[in-house]
């Protein structure tokens, strides 16, 4: 999504880092998408109701309705609402300019020396869509159903192909082309951070019962648009004979046999085919993330259903005039399409709170659709607080739902080991790198356990594996500093600490680590000073506090010394070092002042 990236770069060069800014500029994306809509929205109804086209009030009150039946949804909160997806309302943005440049470059009212350069518009537009977001690879075939439905530029059936008819698949080629250079670079990228589900994880007859699944899921939201999540997670096994998807089965089955039998509403089937085509990419049929739905994905695959609703309203809307007056019908159904408006409106504005912070969003996430990214995200939340024993019950409901999470037994197997449960955070630890072998930080988790049993030669062990998988991990190099400063060899340690030096400054585990190893070769002044680092980085470090006291002391600054050991027992009042050191500053007398 190169555009939308360039698209945060100048936000940064206007706003700094103020999130309004972002927001501001998502926001007028999708006000602009909104007005784009309506222009798109008059044409596609005049040319899909010539009745309603000669009615001009009528036609744009429809036009209005579908414009803001799409905007104000509260399906589109997550495409406006969260930053990162900038993607949705740009893509939109270009996909909508792209239609309405094409309509124009068709329209036979356009002079010909303009239609060229209308076209020209639709192929540039196009490839912004694409740079926005490889979801717009859904074009070529959108156009091509305009063809057929509204536009008559082409027909279905058999027959002998005319020049018409191939000049009018032949303006699609660029379009073609250029979707197809996003969906190779689209899967190449998705293969690159992994997130690609393997057809073996997830089989054939799993993927359609997900795409038949969504397919229902977002009409149902659309229809009634409650308890909207930011996370439907995917289950972790999926049977086609589940109540949810056969029942999917059975309206994706049932709309499909209404389109194809109910020839006389060609709108429908219109409506029906865009919404698949455009859904086909994040259906499922290629699974890629954690989600078996988004709300996100409906931004553009439900136009199709904002436009036939406004055709519904111009078909009252024609039948209303004729047993009452012009002014009695329009103000009415005005009335109508904005108290549905206000609706709408005022739902969207309730499901925008759960932006406004990551305990919020995650709470409601876990409350309207619970699963295990839910649980964990609220379980990490909970440890931030120090509220481990909840953290730690949350994580196992986490497990419960995804028991082959690597990322949550190495979640799990940090709290554990904060309450000293070590042999159940070694448990889960060592489950972690049956799941993750190739994870360096479940290697490492696990070292950190074992050195806290005392079990230095395994954790020293495990530190290097971490490190054989990721050779740029500065906290693995610190803490195989620590475990080999315990084992007596600090020699080796210090290269492992200025190694995690090296790659983060600001680790103070790493300066305090290799004041503790100086210290131990007699190298007082270069530990003084490592220890002051890992103290200006880290004001609330008790025990760099207590250290940086002991060679303050060595240096004959007792004064200073004596500051360090208080404020050491302050910030931890059971550090037994600090106020053995304190008591032994005070002299025999125990005269230190209080």
């Amino acid at each position: 999504m190169p555009l939308t990236w360039v698209t945060f770069g100048l936000d940064y060069v206007v706003w700094g880092m103020d999130p309004f800014g972002y927001h501001l500029t998502s926001l007028l994306f999708h006000a602009a998408n909104a007005v784009l809509f309506f222009l798109v929205a008059v044409r596609l109804l005049a040319a899909a109701a010539p009745a309603l086209a000669a009615e001009r009030l009528g036609l744009r009150l429809a036009a209005m309705a579908a414009a803001l039946l799409f905007a104000m949804h509260p399906l589109r909160v997550e495409s406006v609402a969260w930053a990162t997806e900038r993607r949705d309302v740009l893509c939109g943005f270009f996909y909508l300019f792209t239609i309405l440049a094409y309509l124009n470059a068709c329209s036979p009212d356009t002079p010909a020396r303009w239609r060229r350069f209308w076209y020209g518009g639709a192929v540039a537009t196009c490839a912004a869509a694409l740079l926005s977001k490889s979801m717009a690879v859904s074009l070529p075939v959108v156009l091509l159903l305009l063809d057929v439905y509204l536009l008559r530029r082409l027909r279905l059936g058999s027959g002998p192909a005319r020049p018409d008819r191939r000049r009018v698949l032949l303006e699609k080629a660029p379009f073609v082309l250029l979707s197809a250079a996003a969906v190779v670079l689209a899967v190449l990228a998705v293969r690159q951070a992994d997130a690609l589900t393997p057809v073996g994880d997830l089989g054939i007859g799993a993927r359609v019962s997900i795409a038949a699944y969504s397919l229902a899921f977002y009409l149902w939201k659309t229809v009634v648009p409650v308890n909207l999540s930011p996370l439907y997670e995917l289950p972790a096994s999926i049977r086609w004979s589940a109540p949810p998807y056969l029942l999917s089965d059975l309206v994706v089955l049932t709309i499909t046999g209404i389109v194809a039998w109910w020839r006389r509403w060609p709108a429908l089937a219109a409506a029906w085919a865009g919404y698949i085509v455009i859904l086909l990419p994040v259906s499922g049929v290629v699974q890629a993330g954690p989600q078996i739905a988004a709300d996100r994905y409906t931004y553009l695959s439900c136009l199709g259903w904002a436009l036939l609703a406004a055709g519904g309203l111009g078909i009252v809307w024609r039948y209303l005039r004729r047993s009452h007056s012009v002014s009695w019908t329009g103000g009415r159904l005005v009335v109508s399409v904005l108290l549905l408006s206000a609706c709408l409106g005022a739902l969207s504005w309730r499901q925008t709170q759960i932006w406004h912070d990551s305990w919020t969003f995650w709470t409601h996430a876990l409350a309207t659709s619970p699963s295990a990214m839910a649980h964990a995200n609220v379980a990490t939340l909970l440890a931030d607080q120090g509220r481990s024993l909840e953290a730690i019950s949350h994580y196992e409901e986490a497990l419960r739902l995804s028991p082959k999470s690597g990322r949550i037994h190495i979640s799990l197997g940090v709290e554990l080991a904060r309450q000293g449960r070590l042999a159940e955070a070694i448990s889960h630890d060592e489950e972690a790198v049956r799941l993750m072998p190739d994870a360096a930080l479940s290697y490492n988790n696990l070292g950190a356990v074992l050195a806290a049993q005392g079990r230095t030669e395994e954790a020293i062990e495990r530190y290097r594996e971490a490190l054989r998988r990721l050779p740029t991990y500065a906290e693995a190099h610190a803490n195989l500093g620590d475990a080999l400063v315990d084992k007596g060899r600090p020699a080796e340690a210090i290269e492992h600490y200025r190694e995690a030096l090296r790659l983060r400054r600001d680790l103070a585990e790493a300066h305090y680590g290799l004041g503790r190893a100086l210290a131990a070769q007699g190298s007082t002044t270069e530990a003084l000073k490592e220890f002051g680092e890992a103290v200006a980085i880290r004001p609330g470090y008790a025990e760099a506090r207590n250290n940086l006291g002991a060679m303050l002391l060595l240096a004959g600054q007792t004064e200073a010394a004596r500051a360090q050991f208080r404020e050491a027992l302050r910030i931890n009042p059971t550090l037994q070092e600090a106020r053995i050191n304190l008591e032994r500053l005070a002299g025999p007398a125990g005269s230190d002042p209080k």
